[in-house]
């Protein structure tokens, strides 16, 4: 099967795609099919309208089965330049949502009323689709998948040794930057704070002694490679993703998949993700809602008794083969993929 991807251009990002869709596109190739790219380029809404054009030039250059498009407003592009080309050489067309698209109503109006053109849409979390303003009626609940091969469990102590760790710091890797206000450092920072004699942890300063003496660092994910985050997930004592709205964040699978111990809201998919796995703490939402996550006057206590308990034990977790179990490898939503390519 010929399957040509489209995604956003993300000049942050090596080959400026962004790296699940790359690793969708290599699982997809090691199935024996033949996989494209086409970046979609320019600035604001308008940019995905005028990218019809180059993108039907490349469809009838690459003569693809399945045009799929990742995000709502690339499916925009995908969903145009489909069916605007002869019913001779249009391909399927198929869209993924990955939330972003519902955070906005421009985003969302627009995202979801063009994917009702798709011939099927995956949505990567069930909330994304109770979202939608229109809903798909072809449609999947279907997270991204996360590579093994590319995360392979290295052991702990050996891990710290390469990343020169001091061996009595606890180190806490937070899912993200410092200064994405989503993610929500703060929380993790105010937590620190409550368990410390001497409140000290900002962004500017990540690292203190909390109460019981114990040295902590907190480190971000800033420009790390895939291997190096892999190295961090396997060195760290603790994954701390104390966000306000996800899809289904891949900073958390991959964590998983290194056996990390994990703290993080319980917001989007991610109680689901976690399951009843030892060392999966999750942190109540008092909206009681997928959508977003906010705090209440307790909120900040009830994350420092849990990052207690977290950095109160050595141990690894089972989170890979929960991975495994929950279908969620590449290879597996690659195949998944391919069914839905095959009978849309």
């Amino acid at each position: 099967m010929r399957i040509l991807l489209v995604s956003r251009y993300k000049p942050q990002f090596a080959n400026h795609i962004l790296p699940f869709v790359v690793e969708q596109g290599a699982a997809l190739r090691q199935l024996g099919n033949q996989v494209d790219c086409f970046l979609v380029q320019g600035k604001g809404l308008l940019s995905y309208f005028r990218q019809v054009g180059p993108l039907k030039e490349k469809i009838r250059e690459f003569r693809p089965d399945v045009v799929h498009g990742h995000y709502g407003l690339s499916g925009i592009t995908t969903v145009l330049a489909c069916k605007e080309l002869p019913k001779t050489i249009r391909p399927k067309c198929v869209v993924t949502f990955h939330n972003g698209e519902t955070l906005g109503w421009k985003q969302n109006l627009l995202s979801s009323s063009f994917s009702l053109l798709a011939d099927y849409v995956i949505y990567v979390a069930q909330h994304i689709r109770e979202l939608s303003y229109f809903k798909a009626k072809r449609y999947a609940i279907m997270p991204c998948g996360v590579n093994l091969e590319e995360l392979p469990i290295i052991p702990y102590e050996e891990a710290r040794q390469q990343l020169a760790f001091a061996p009595q710091t606890k180190y806490i890797l937070f899912g993200g930057t410092f200064d994405n206000k989503r993610k929500n450092v703060q929380l993790l920072f105010d937590a620190l704070n409550l368990m410390s004699d001497k409140p000290c942890f900002t962004a500017e300063h990540p690292s203190g002694v909390i109460k019981n003496g114990v040295s902590v660092e907190v480190l971000e994910m800033r420009g790390l490679s895939r291997e190096e985050c892999a190295l961090r997930m396997c060195a760290c004592d603790l994954f701390a993703l104390p966000t306000h709205s996800e899809g289904s964040p891949q900073a958390l699978k991959e964590a998983m998949a290194c056996n990390c111990l994990i703290v993080a809201t319980d917001v989007a998919d991610i109680k689901e993700l976690l399951g009843d796995i030892e060392g999966h703490y999750l942190l109540r939402n008092p909206r009681h809602t997928k959508k977003y996550w906010d705090a209440d006057e307790s909120s900040i206590a009830e994350m420092a008794e849990l990052l207690a308990q977290a950095l109160s034990t050595s141990a690894r977790t089972k989170g890979r083969e929960r991975i495994v179990a929950y279908n969620l490898t590449n290879n597996q939503i690659a195949q998944q993929l391919l069914d839905i390519y095959h009978h849309c």
